[in-house]
């Protein structure tokens, strides 16, 4: 096993704080590395040095001599101009790609709700990291550098990253260096973790657990060993005060020595601690729904919903990303009135909710820390005692010196720390909390189990954590095909449940192929061979089935008079232009095609559904 980077008293400093200092560490071909630390405390910078994307201070990182290094970032550099096809495998001729058993199921896993030859601009903020991250996964590298790749992943495609990972070298070869909050992530995938801290880079053997333990341990050894300095410190302190008083001068060495222990005292990190806050009385009655749907216009993304929370359940819900997890939140709170069915809170709730966007905090961007602070009581009441707000916001590892800074400029695990605090200042009695632990470092996270674990109140909870999820939630629900359902067996039984779905959902897509022209057509011939009543469709093929004629008559009732409408506009060009005349009609015919390959369509799928 041979090294494949190795850093050499390397040196690093942003304006305002030493990132690191005198560091000399090394990457072995076959490790993979699991990198941890507080926000801000240089994991991204530790990775960014690697990759060779900046120079550090002082020290050399050394590569061996012609290995490959990829690296996924927080941010992207994909051209919006660019089409996701050359974004992902650049120039690499189709037969090659297309032919390649890898590369094809990362497409199929991260791509599948992308539109392959769709411009990047296009593409939303979840999507375009993915793309970026499919980028990676794509390219033969032989150290692959990943910060935060979990990001806007749900934990089906979380459980595909970790096993790509894992399978992704042969034992003891290549290397990988991540920076992820996913704990269970770490677990999965890595055999060796970095904890940077204050300028350090501390190695632990093992995942996250075994880092955890070991962490724990010298955390042991390290007070037992300042409990032997301070007695010592003591007695010289001791010495020097009360020395013989005929001495006119005390030995000089004992002078020198008591103040090297002082000197040595070592910094203290934050501390990051929040106790339980007080809340609101929660009477019997909290959140009732019955036979409750909610949607969009015509679109219904929550089907007939009977759900009964009373007061301190602790339920965690689940689902793919774009489920409707979101849209659930806002119907049970109140913030969306359902389309169907009955919703009923009770007298007494007071919601404190956290979105994933951290709304409530959003329309404070001009405003600084301090004055936020300022607008909320006094005094609170945290474990029977009262506590200032800039109090608590020190406990949850801001400094003095921050509160001065405007909203806006705050980084992403602070504006998240300050969101969480500002709900819980409004001491509500039920807590619903949409990804509450994005942007956190894995320290605040555990600061955040510990809250929620003494939370008196009702829990409402979304997040792709499983540590998170697991730990602080009695009971999961699991949203899938915009059905809730009580998975007793928590995320393994969630994660078979979904691809029990997709598996039926496969048999569909079977029988749905898309056209040449892009649409999605039936195959006449799958349909001949494979027809079967509607009576033996189950009830997700169905359901699949029947949302697609929907949104086919949809669209049907929507482009029957735009042939029409185009041969009008025809009448009107200069008959001279002929341009102009060839260019609408072939408007003109594009539409009359997409038109029939819709009826079509719509004739099939009424077939097999029996309508």
């Amino acid at each position: 096993m041979g090294i494949l980077i190795g850093l050499e008293r390397v040196s690093h400093e942003w304006p305002g704080k030493k990132v690191l200092v005198d560091q000399t560490i090394g990457i072995n071909e076959g490790e993979r590395i699991g990198i941890v630390g507080r926000n801000g405390d240089g994991k991204s910078t530790l990775l960014e040095l690697v990759a060779h994307s900046i120079t550090p201070d002082a020290g050399s990182i050394t590569y061996r001599n012609n290995i490959e290094v990829g690296m996924i970032g927080q941010e992207d550099h994909l051209s919006d101009t660019d089409t996701v096809c050359h974004a992902v495998v650049g120039d690499l001729p189709e037969y090659v790609w297309a032919s390649d058993p890898t590369i094809r199921s990362i497409i199929n896993e991260l791509l599948v709700d992308i539109d392959w030859n769709g411009l990047v601009g296009e593409l939303s903020g979840g999507q375009r990291r993915r793309a970026d991250l499919a980028r990676v996964l794509v390219g033969n590298w032989d150290v692959l550098l990943m910060d935060e790749p979990t990001n806007h992943l749900d934990l089906h495609a979380i459980r595909w990253l970790a096993n790509h990972l894992k399978r992704r070298w042969q034992p003891g070869q290549g290397a990988l260096l991540i920076v992820t909050h996913d704990r269970w992530f770490l677990d999965e995938v890595c055999e060796h973790m970095w904890e940077v801290h204050d300028g350090q880079i501390d190695p632990f053997e093992g995942g996250y657990s075994a880092y955890i333990q070991q962490r724990v341990e010298r955390q042991r050894q390290a007070a037992v060993m300042e409990e032997r300095r301070q007695n010592m410190l003591r007695k010289e302190l001791n010495w020097l005060a009360h020395g013989a008083k005929a001495r006119t001068s005390k030995p000089k060495f004992r002078i020198d020595a008591a103040m090297e222990l002082i000197a040595n005292d070592p910094p203290l990190r934050n501390p990051i601690e929040l106790k339980r806050m007080a809340v609101g009385r929660l009477g019997k009655q909290v959140i009732e729904m019955h036979n409750v749907s909610v949607g969009y216009g015509e679109y219904e993304i929550i089907h007939n919903v009977d759900w009964l929370i009373g007061p301190g359940d602790r339920y965690g819900i689940l689902g793919e990303n774009g489920a409707g997890k979101t849209t659930l939140l806002k119907a049970m709170t109140g913030a969306l009135p359902p389309s169907a069915g009955v919703l009923k809170i009770g007298a007494s709730v007071h919601f404190g909710v956290l979105s994933q966007q951290l709304d409530g905090l959003s329309q404070y961007d001009d405003w600084r820390v301090s004055e936020l602070l300022a607008s909320y009581k006094r005094y609170l009441n945290v474990d029977g005692k009262p506590q200032t707000p800039e109090q608590l916001l020190e406990r949850l590892g801001f400094e003095r010196r921050e509160f001065p800074t405007f909203i806006k400029d705050l980084s992403g695990g602070q504006r998240r720390r300050l969101a969480i605090l500002c709900v819980l200042m409004e001491e509500p009695n039920v807590l619903v909390l949409d990804e509450p632990g994005n942007d956190l470092d894995t320290d605040m996270l555990a600061v955040l189990e510990d809250l929620l674990d003494t939370w008196p109140g009702t829990l409402l909870l979304v997040s792709h954590d499983r540590y998170l999820m697991e730990r602080v939630t009695d009971d999961q629900f699991a949203l899938i095909g915009g059905e809730v359902r009580h998975v007793p067996g928590g995320v393994d039984e969630y994660l078979r449940l979904l691809d029990a779905s997709n598996e039926a959902q496969a048999r569909v897509d079977r029988v749905l192929k898309p056209s040449t022209s892009g649409s999605s057509k039936l195959d006449t011939s799958t349909v001949n061979d494979t027809q079967a009543p509607s009576s033996n469709l189950t009830n997700i093929e169905r359901r699949t089935l029947k949302k697609r004629f929907d949104a086919i008559s949809r669209k049907l009732d929507k482009l029957s008079s735009r042939p029409q409408v185009l041969r009008e506009e025809l009448l009107n060009i200069d008959s001279t232009d002929y341009q102009a005349l060839l260019n609408k009609q072939e408007e003109i015919s594009a539409a009359e095609q997409e038109l029939e390959e819709l009826e079509t369509e719509w004739l099939e799928l009424s077939e097999r559904l029996g309508e």
